[in-house]
Order: structure tokens, then sequence, then C-alpha cells
């Protein structure tokens, strides 16, 4: 995403290619990662600092399969860690118990999921919940396709809505909070698990309007422009200070990674998820994300330490406050 982890990644892969000539029999332990496109610039950042900590001796592999798609993964036990911009529901909950998988719940971040347009867009600098409900609830479909449906004083131009895909926890966490239910939505918008891809459709179309994680609007703000959302008391930009006081709601949301607890077991799993702990701070402000308290990183590796397994949220992580993650996962 930025310049610095550019030049990150590049440190990363000569230390790999370095490692990968000492021979196939000396073969590194590989650390596995997956999930959520919106927490995987925060472990992308962490997994290739730590890979140049460790000289190459340790790889790490990041993918982008969406939160869903990286919890089906992690429940049956092909991975170490899962990437999520949720916390994990109860169906996956199921799921990982069916297959004898306990989890190690670690909030990371916050994150303020933005509502973004062109910048040549005039006419919505603000935007209400109920108007944004009214653009993605499963009956819009087919319905609500000009801008004028909407607010009779926009234009009458045809809406090109950019959202995350089925198998995002993005999309999960904006329809259960915009929507009133998870997975609910119109299907006649441009999905993709790659907020890249979404970027770029509603930088070049004056009449698109989408949704993603901060940190890819603030790494293309020169290109889209971010809507203020007003939940009843007039809009609200997303900003630290805004997500900090809670004046940017209902879409400020707690991001998280979950720690495979066999996986553990493995010496360079726990350091790992200890680099990650004892860096998150720095690395969640470089990669434009706001970082919890230092408290929390601590909790969380207790948590590691004493295995504590499970998670404290009821498969919902809406309308959570930043400071109430340290209270809630004391809880556990």
């Amino acid at each position: 995403m930025s310049n610095t982890i550019h030049f990150r990644t590049l440190i990363a892969t000569m230390f790999l290619s370095a490692s990968i000539t000492v021979g196939v029999a000396n073969a590194s332990p590989i650390i596995k990662i997956d999930g959520s496109s919106t927490v995987f610039p925060i472990t992308e950042a962490v997994a290739e600092d730590f890979q140049i900590a460790k000289r190459g001796a340790v790889r790490v592999t990041v993918g982008i399969s969406g939160t869903g798609g990286g919890f089906k993964k992690f429940c049956r036990n092909e991975i170490d860690i899962v990437n999520a911009s949720r916390p994990i529901t109860q169906l996956e909950m199921d799921a990982c118990k069916q297959e004898g998988v306990e989890y190690i719940e670690m909030p990371i971040a916050f994150d303020a999921l933005t509502i973004v347009v062109n910048p040549k867009n005039t006419w919505s600098k603000t935007i209400t919940v109920e108007e944004l409900k009214r653009i993605w609830e499963p009956g819009a479909q087919g319905v609500i396709i000009h801008w004028n449906q909407i607010n009779p004083a926009w234009p009458d131009k045809k809406i090109k809505l950019y959202g995350p895909g089925a198998d995002s926890g993005t999309f999960e966490y904006f329809t259960e909070a915009i929507v009133g239910k998870a997975k609910s939505s119109r299907g006649d918008f441009t999905a993709s698990e790659d907020d890249n891809v979404l970027v770029q459709g509603v930088a070049s179309d004056i009449y698109a309007l989408g949704f993603f994680g901060f940190a890819y609007y603030i790494e293309n703000s020169n290109k889209i422009n971010a809507v203020a959302v007003d939940s009843g008391n007039g809009g609200v930009i997303p900003s630290a200070a805004t997500v900090e006081n809670n004046s940017y709601k209902p879409l400020s949301r707690p991001i998280f990674i979950y720690v495979n607890a066999k996986s553990t077991e493995k010496p360079e799993i726990n350091e790992f998820v200890n680099f990650y702990m004892k860096n998150a701070p720095e690395l969640v402000t470089e990669v434009k994300y706001f970082p919890l308290s230092k408290e929390v990183y601590n909790l969380n590796i207790e948590h590691l330490n004493k295995k504590k397994i499970g998670t404290v949220f009821k498969g919902t992580g809406t309308n959570i406050k930043l400071e109430d993650i340290l209270k809630l996962e004391s809880s556990l």
C-alpha cells in the first residue's frame, strides 16, 4: 500500500530469496495466514518485519480470501491464523467445533468502514444511515437505480455500486449495521474481495458509490472522496478522533486475528504472535488504521500464554466502542 510497505516487501523478498538458496534440506517452517482483505495490510506488514527479523528462518504466507473464506480454511485446520474484519459467527464456531479447532481471539485494531464516491460527485457530501439502507437493502435491486430516487436533490443518473464480495467480513458487517441483517443486500453491484478493484471502480465513474476499510480510502484519497455518515446527529467523516469518541457510527468496528490453539504448540507461531502484539501499535498506525490500547495487546499475549480459548462476542460485532474492547476481552 504505502511506499514504506513496498520497501519492506522488497527487503523481506531479499531475505526469503537468500534463505531459499541455502537449500531444501534446511526448509523453513511456514506460518499460514488467510482471510480479510481489510486486516491484510496490518498482518502483511507484521509478517514482512518478522521475516526480516528472522532473516528468512521462518516463512509467513498471507492470503486474501475474505473473512468468511478465511474461516472456512481455519475451521478445516488448513491455516494457523485467520484475519477477520468482524467477530467469528455462530456458524463458524460450530464448524470449528465439529473439526476440533479451538481458537484464541485477538482484537488488533479499529477500522472505520468508509463510504466513498468519485471526486467529481458534488451532491452527496453527506449520506444518512436510512439513505444507505434504501440503496443497499435487497428490495432496492432493480428499483433504486438512480441517485434522485435516494434524494430528489441528487441527479437523475444511474448509480453504480461497488462493494466487497459475499465472503467478506466487511460486507457482513456493513449489511448488519446498515440493513439490519448480515448478508442481506441487493445483488446488482460490482463485488470484489480485492479492495483495490473497488477503489479503481469508484475513481473511474462520477456516479459510483462504494464502501471498504479506512486504510484503502486514506491510501487513495487523491482518487476518491469519503462521504460523511449521518446516524441522526449530523454528518461525520471517519477519522481517528471520530472513531475514538464514537461519533462515527455505526461503521466503526474492531478487527481481529484468530489463532489456532493447536498451532501455538509450534514455537514459531508463539514467536510470531508475540512479535505481532508488540509491534501492532506502530504498524497499525503506519497502514492507517487505529491502534488499540497497550493493555489490549498485553492481554492478547496473556491469552496466548494461558491459552484462553473462545470469543467474547456472540456472533456479532456491531455497535462496539473502542473503549469497550479491553473490558470485553478481560471477561474471557
